[in-house]
């Protein structure tokens, strides 16, 4: 069993040891989701041994083939590898807590700010965020649309959001890509099962192939977690917007606008952002301008792009105790996650077989570029250039990041810069 909560009975798991690894590598483990996964190898197969190669390839193929946050995703699950539950959760704020506290203390900065519309240094954020998602969806594009049907599939879907803009049309969007997916690619044969399907997984990981399968037999215990922590990710996911509308209640509205990107979003962090903007700007949460502000300074942290969600947390509930606010955002975009790992991982030997989801998946892979690239326009593009030097100056920033391979963060201390300095 690839994910199982129980450890080795030679090994003697210590949940100070977990918390204290992924403390460290929450502080340390910048450059996105997959920078993310080659820190995780590095350090709890080479140096710890905690899993081996194969191991370590099985979770990473499950927490790809689930929607939400990869790399915090196969954080949960080695941590459940190592010690159970509570090594879980344990290793699930360890990593994510560095950047948490700086999302939120960010935000309490722009509090104190008020009117942001005239900030230079914003300004200079948007652009900057201009050049990380045109990025996200130049390297995501390469990896999961190389052939014609699924290029068309983007399109399409980008085209639909264009046209039709709202959660329900980038739902719709997945759910099409997911069908045609399945029509298209059903009698292709499937990948190797360690073979990645929304991301590059570090080239050193073995396929699982390399050796004999494990057993199958699930714990009864633990398939009746596993099939609890399911029923509530969907019970939460069909009637959460439902409740919400009902009680009028606005933290109900407020938890269910950012648990629903965690539970859909397919292909990394970037693509949570269109998601996220279409359930709390038009509801009155956050303004653009505060949004895309937290966008950009999330690009500038270690750990998960999803502690953006701490920072959105703390700017809807301001005041001296926004921090709560910020808590709770963060508990509402990881749920999913962490119910979806825990119910999903006793089942992945079987479920990871499936030629039909492997088809799906390749749509949906498609279908999510085209959601990311209408973002780019809109709000991305539409809201940072204004002007030819706007559009200029987030030609440089892409092509640093691009071409140059300058970190996240320095391109946006850059564009912040440039924002404040020289565009202004």
């Amino acid at each position: 069993m690839a994910a199982s909560p129980t450890h080795s009975p030679s090994t003697h798991p210590s949940l100070g040891e977990v918390a204290a690894v992924f403390i460290k590598l929450g502080l340390t483990s910048f450059g996105g989701p997959i920078a993310h996964l080659g820190y995780l190898r590095v350090e709890c197969v080479e140096k710890r041994k905690w899993v081996d190669e194969t191991e370590y390839a099985d979770l990473v193929a499950l927490c790809q083939f689930l929607p939400g946050p990869t790399s915090s995703q196969v954080v949960f699950a080695l941590g459940m590898r190592r010690a159970g539950f509570a090594g879980a959760f344990l290793a699930s704020l360890g990593f994510l807590l560095p950047s948490a506290i700086a999302m939120i203390a960010f935000a309490y900065g722009v509090a104190q700010l008020g009117d942001l519309h005239s900030q230079g240094w914003l300004h200079g954020l948007k652009l900057a965020a201009v050049a990380v998602v045109a990025q996200a969806v130049w390297g995501m594009g390469v990896k999961l649309c190389p052939d014609k049907p699924r290029i068309s599939l983007c399109l399409a879907g980008a085209a639909a959001l264009l046209f039709f803009p709202g959660a329900y049309t980038q739902i719709a969007v997945l759910v099409g890509g997911a069908v045609a997916g399945f029509w298209l690619y059903r009698d292709l044969p499937s990948p190797s099962p360690s073979t990645s399907t929304h991301s590059t997984q570090p080239a050193q990981s073995s396929p699982s192939s390399a050796r004999p399968s494990r057993p199958t037999t699930i714990p009864g215990w633990l398939r009746i977690t596993a099939i609890f922590c399911l029923v509530l990710f969907f019970a939460l996911l069909a009637f959460g917007p439902s409740a919400a509308t009902v009680t009028q209640n606005h933290h109900l509205t407020f938890f269910n606008a950012l648990y629903r990107p965690g539970a859909l979003v397919f292909g990394g962090g970037h693509v949570v952002l269109p998601l996220l903007r279409e359930g709390l700007v038009p509801a009155g949460f956050v303004t653009d301008d505060t949004f895309l502000a937290g966008y950009g300074a999330a690009q500038a942290v270690p750990g998960p792009l999803f502690s953006f969600a701490g920072y959105l947390g703390a700017a809807v509930y301001k005041g001296p105790n926004a921090w709560v606010g910020g808590l709770f955002g963060l508990f509402a975009i990881f749920l999913p996650c962490w119910l979806l790992v825990a119910g999903a991982a006793p089942f992945w030997n079987q479920l990871r077989k499936k030629a039909w989801m492997q088809a799906s998946l390749r749509g949906a892979n498609a279908a999510v570029v085209g959601i990311l690239l209408a973002a780019l326009y809109t709000p991305v593009f539409t809201q940072g250039v204004k002007s030819p030097k706007d559009l200029a100056a987030a030609f440089v920033l892409f092509g640093l990041l691009e071409s140059w391979k300058v970190p996240p963060w320095l391109v946006v201390l850059l564009g912040a810069a440039a924002g404040q300095w020289v565009l202004s």
